[in-house]
C-alpha cells in the first residue's frame, strides 16, 4: 500500500502526522469515522457546555502521544523496531474503537455483559483480515501477549497514553483547569528498565500532579453529580425502550438501534455473526438522540417522561454521601413517586436509582508506577512520593447515591 503523508491539526498538540498508509486507511474506514459521532464524555456537555469532543479526537491524540513516547524512548537507547512502532501506535489508535453511543451508556442498558474492550478486539480482528495480517503484532501487544511488556504498558497501565491524552483533552474541553497535566514533561521522563516502563525520579512532582489531576477530574467532571444523574437517566431511558420493544410495543428507532432494542445479543453473537458487529458499527450518538426526541411523545409514561427530562435538561436530583443512605428515606421517595406518577411499583426502578460510585486515582494493588533513581535503583512511587498525598490518593473513595425526580 502506497505511503500517505497526512497531517491533522489537533487543538491540543498541533500537527499530528500520519505517514503510515494502513493507519490512514483505518482512519478513513467508516467504522473508525463513526467515532466522530461518539461523544468522549457522554452527556457531560449538559454540565460543561464545551464538552462536545469525540472519541475520534481522543484516538488521534493518544496516537500522537504514542509517536512521541517511541521517539523519546529511542533517544534513551531503548530499541524499538519499526514494526513494533507501527504496531503499538496502531493499537492505541484502535483501543477505543469499540465504544458505543455516548461511550458507556450502551454497555449498561441494551447490550449487557459486553465491554467496549471486547468489541475493540473484534474490530481489530476485522481490520486484520481486511489488511491480510498486518495487525497481528498490534493485537498481540494490545492483549499483553507480546514478549516486550513495556509496549503493552504504553497502551494500558497507570501511566499510559490513553490517560495522558484524556486528562489533558477533557480538561481543555470542559474548562476544568484542575485536570491540566504536563504531558510533555512526563513523556520526556519515560524510560524502560528490565522490560518495565518507568519514570525518571526527577519527574516525581509531575507524576504526583498527574495523579492528583485524575482524582480532581473524577470529582469535578466524570463523577459530577449532575453528570451522574444525566448518565443514569440515559441508561434508564434506553433500558425502558428495550423493555418495551422486547415486549412487542412499537418504539421509534433507526434501523441500527432497533436491531439491538428488539433482541438480546451476547458476545458470542458478536464473534460469530458479522452482521451483528456491522450493525453495532452503524450505531452512534445520533441514533440515540433521534430516538429520545421521538420518545418524548410516546404513549408510555416512563419512556416519555424520562425522554422529556433529558431533552429539556430537567435532570433528577442526586444525593451523594459517604455513609449508607437511609432505607426510610428511599421508601419515602418511592411512596411519593407512586402517589404522583401513573406507574406500577415494578416501574419504580426508572425513577428511584440507587447504587455506589468509587474514585481511585492510583491503584496500588495494580502495576505500580516505578521511579528510576540516579543510581539505577527502582523505587515504587508510594515509597518515594509525599506519603500524605499518595496514601490518600491510593485509597478508594466510595459513596452511595440515590437519584430521584427533583420536585419530590
Amino acid at each position: 500500500m502506497k505511503q500517505k503523508n497526512k497531517i491533522l491539526n489537533d487543538p491540543i498538540y498541533g500537527f499530528v502526522h500520519l505517514s503510515n498508509a494502513i493507519d490512514f486507511a483505518i482512519i478513513e474506514h467508516p467504522y473508525f469515522q463513526r467515532l466522530r459521532r461518539i461523544s468522549q464524555l457522554g452527556l457531560t456537555y449538559l454540565v460543561y457546555p464545551g464538552a462536545y469532543h469525540t472519541r475520534f479526537h481522543h484516538a488521534i491524540g493518544a496516537y500522537h502521544l504514542m509517536q512521541q513516547a517511541v521517539k523519546i524512548l529511542r533517544t534513551k537507547g531503548v530499541h524499538i523496531s519499526e514494526e513494533e512502532e507501527i504496531a503499538v501506535c496502531r493499537a492505541i489508535l484502535l483501543h477505543d474503537i469499540g465504544h458505543g453511543p455516548f461511550s458507556h451508556a450502551l454497555e449498561h442498558s441494551i447490550v449487557h455483559q459486553i465491554s467496549h474492550e471486547s468489541i475493540s478486539k473484534l474490530l481489530m480482528d476485522f481490520f486484520n483480515k481486511e489488511f491480510e495480517g498486518e495487525l497481528d503484532l498490534t493485537i498481540e501487544i494490545f492483549e499483553g501477549k507480546y514478549s516486550r511488556k513495556f509496549l503493552h504498558q504504553l497502551i494500558s497501565s497507570q501511566l499510559d497514553m490513553d490517560r495522558l491524552d484524556y486528562l489533558k483533552r477533557d480538561s481543555f474541553y470542559t474548562g476544568v483547569s484542575e485536570g491540566v497535566i504536563n504531558s510533555d514533561r512526563i513523556l520526556s521522563m519515560l524510560n524502560v528498565v528490565n522490560d518495565q516502563l518507568v519514570v525518571e525520579s526527577k519527574a516525581i512532582y509531575s507524576i504526583e500532579k498527574f495523579i492528583i489531576a485524575r482524582r480532581l477530574m473524577y470529582w469535578q467532571v466524570y463523577l459530577h453529580k449532575a453528570v451522574l444523574s444525566a448518565e443514569f437517566m440515559l441508561e434508564k431511558v434506553l433500558e425502558r425502550a428495550k423493555e418495551l420493544s422486547m415486549n412487542g410495543t412499537k418504539v421509534f428507532a433507526t434501523s441500527s438501534l432497533a436491531y439491538f432494542l428488539e433482541s438480546e445479543m451476547t458476545l458470542k453473537d458478536f464473534e460469530s455473526k458479522p452482521e451483528v458487529l456491522d450493525k453495532f458499527c452503524h450505531l452512534d450518538d445520533f441514533d440515540v438522540i433521534s430516538g429520545i426526541k421521538e420518545w418524548v411523545n410516546h404513549d408510555d409514561f416512563v419512556l416519555s417522561d424520562l425522554s422529556k427530562r433529558i431533552i429539556n435538561r430537567n435532570l433528577f436530583k442526586i444525593q451523594l454521601q459517604n455513609d449508607e443512605i437511609s432505607s426510610n428515606f428511599v421508601s419515602s421517595l418511592k411512596k411519593q413517586v407512586l402517589a404522583n406518577y401513573p406507574i406500577k411499583a415494578s416501574e419504580l426502578k426508572y425513577f428511584i436509582l440507587e447504587g455506589k460510585i468509587t474514585n481511585l486515582a492510583y491503584n496500588a494493588e495494580r502495576e505500580n508506577i516505578l521511579l528510576l533513581q540516579k543510581d539505577g535503583k527502582l523505587v515504587d512511587l508510594l515509597d518515594a512520593a509525599d506519603q500524605l498525598n499518595m496514601s490518600v490518593l491510593s485509597q478508594t473513595v466510595e459513596k452511595e447515591y440515590v437519584c430521584f425526580p427533583d420536585y419530590l
